[in-house]
């Protein structure tokens, strides 16, 4: 597969820097449902920001301050809204819901 024609998505950022108007993953390494996830918005045009849990204490907390005191990831706020291990359908739809201008053009939200 030629990943070069994919869209070009957010870098990994700290909580600090991450876009907190858009889309932001909290992910932590190992972890199969963050990568289940961060694979499926491979193929869309979402643009987002993916924060590592285990590097960024920060995000951690906030992860921790969302999910009822665990690590839970992957974690994704959406214009700051958060969520607990969303499907892409509900990434998508909250997507469409609370910031509907990172959707326009997107053939999969």
């Amino acid at each position: 597969m030629i990943t070069t024609n994919l869209p070009r998505r957010g870098r990994s950022t700290s909580y600090k820097d991450a876009d907190h108007k858009g889309v932001v993953i909290y992910w932590r390494p190992g972890c199969t449902f963050c990568m289940r996830l961060r694979t499926r918005l491979r193929f869309t045009r979402l643009r987002y920001n993916e924060v590592n849990i285990w590097r960024d204490p920060e995000a951690a907390a906030f992860v921790r301050s969302v999910a009822n005191g665990n690590e839970t990831v992957p974690t994704v706020t959406v214009a700051g809204k958060a969520m607990v291990n969303p499907s892409k359908q509900q990434l998508l739809e909250a997507v469409k819901t609370h910031a509907p201008h990172l959707t326009s053009g997107d053939r999969d939200g």
